[in-house]
């Protein structure tokens, strides 16, 4: 049988009111309403739940019984459907959230600090990964959402550009490209080239921009860390392109950084799995990323390096 919770709480309205009129005025429907809703009630159940007279209306036994234990379940319902609202509407529990090692080096930390003074009883948890894991996390529901390198036509996730940045050339202060303003990429050809793997998000598009300029170079390194490209260039063994984000050089190192001409950039965008709602505590954590990038942009807008 088809019951309708409309039906049942006209039902429970007239059995307290007792007078269709009365019940009517209560839930904001017609006197004629009412009596035609009760009337589908006692016809699905097959036992007559009411009598009627022309003064009042007075339950029948099955009418009490039925009366009385509806009004419990309604009760319990309205009490789990309004704390099923203050959970929606909490801001606290754990959001998980990942990114690469850079953007978790570089952005995060920001975002981290920002969080814990705007929502203190919301737990922060960074998952840094490579890309690749990333994406794959946020499409397992492993991690509320992520902060991706733009991952290209993908039907299943949602994304939102956050953050739009630079690659930048990196060499030994001692190299001739170091003397130089920017560098344009003709100038590559041939060099010899330390670049991370292909587990980072990064990597297609500077074989991209490569490939554009019709650059031949010799990749002699290719590194899973970006961390472990200054070393590499300082020992010589090669010169790197690297994001910005990357950045800030070691602390005492002989390296520099330089821009490159033309500018090649990166997209870093929000990524959740689509057609899945964000909890409310996620969604204000991705608010506080989305935030975080801004300021970060803002920041660079002064910044000699930043300008072309």
């Amino acid at each position: 049988m088809n019951y309708s919770l409309r039906q049942l709480k006209v039902f429970v309205t007239v059995a307290r009111a007792r007078s269709f009129s009365r019940a009517g005025e209560i839930i904001g429907l017609s006197q004629s309403a009412v009596s035609h809703s009760v009337k589908e009630l006692e016809h699905q159940t097959g036992v007559r739940l009411l009598d009627r007279t022309t003064r009042e209306v007075v339950l029948t036994e099955a009418g009490q019984q039925l009366a009385g234990r509806l009004e419990r379940l309604l009760d319990e319902l309205n009490s789990t459907l309004r704390d099923a609202g203050r959970v929606g509407q909490q801001l606290t529990g754990t959001v998980r959230v990942a990114a690469s090692q850079t953007i978790s080096a570089h952005l995060i930390p920001q975002c981290i600090a920002a969080s814990g003074q705007q929502y203190p009883d919301i737990d922060f948890v960074l998952h840094d990964r490579p890309q690749q894991w990333v994406l794959e996390s946020i499409r397992q529901g492993e991690v509320d959402f992520g902060i991706v390198i733009d991952p290209g036509a993908v039907s299943d996730l949602a994304c939102e550009a956050v953050l739009s940045e630079p690659f930048f050339l990196l060499c030994r202060e001692d190299h001739p490209f170091a003397a130089m303003a920017s560098v344009p990429w003709q100038a590559l050809q041939g060099s010899r080239l330390v670049l991370q793997d292909y587990a980072s998000g990064s990597r297609p598009l500077i074989d991209a921009a490569l490939e554009k300029h019709r650059i031949a170079a010799s990749i002699v390194q290719e590194i899973g860390h970006p961390a472990t490209l200054f070393p590499m260039v300082e020992a010589g063994i090669g010169i790197s392109i690297l994001p910005a984000l990357a950045l800030p050089l070691p602390q005492g190192s002989r390296l520099v950084v330089k821009r490159l001409a033309p500018v090649v950039e990166r997209q870093l965008m929000l990524a959740r799995r689509k057609n899945r709602s964000l909890s409310t505590a996620a969604q204000a954590l991705w608010d506080v990323v989305a935030r975080e990038a801004q300021v970060l942009t803002r920041a660079r807008v002064h910044d000699p390096l930043y300008r072309s």
